[in-house]
C-alpha cells in the first residue's frame, strides 16, 4: 500500500528550529537533548522522549500510530521557542 507521505531517510539536517535544550534549561550536556530540526527537504525531525507505549491506550478518537511511528514528547517551551522559525501555512 502506498502512503500519501513517506519520510525520506536521505534528507539531511538543515537548521534547528528554536533554541537548544541547554539554552532552555532542559539539558546539562549533549547526551540527552530534545530538539526540533528542519530537514533539507522541508520535513521536520523531532527528538524527544519516546512515550509511545505510555500513550498508546489513551489516544484521542481519530488518532492512531502506524507500526513504524513513535509518539515523542518534548518540552512545551521548546515548541514555543521554535514558533518564530516556523513559516505560516
Amino acid at each position: 500500500m502506498n502512503r500519501p507521505w513517506e519520510a525520506d531517510p536521505s534528507a539531511l539536517f538543515a537548521r534547528r528550529l528554536g533554541r537548544t535544550a541547554q539554552e532552555l534549561g532542559h539539558s546539562q550536556d549533549d547526551d540527552d537533548c530534545p530538539d526540533i530540526w528542519q530537514l533539507d527537504n522541508g520535513d521536520i525531525a523531532v527528538i524527544g522522549r519516546d512515550l509511545t507505549t505510555a500513550y498508546s491506550s489513551q489516544l484521542p478518537a481519530g488518532v492512531s500510530l502506524a507500526a513504524d511511528e513513535r509518539l515523542v514528547v518534548i518540552p512545551g517551551n521548546m515548541l514555543s521557542a521554535a514558533k518564530r522559525d516556523i513559516p505560516d501555512a
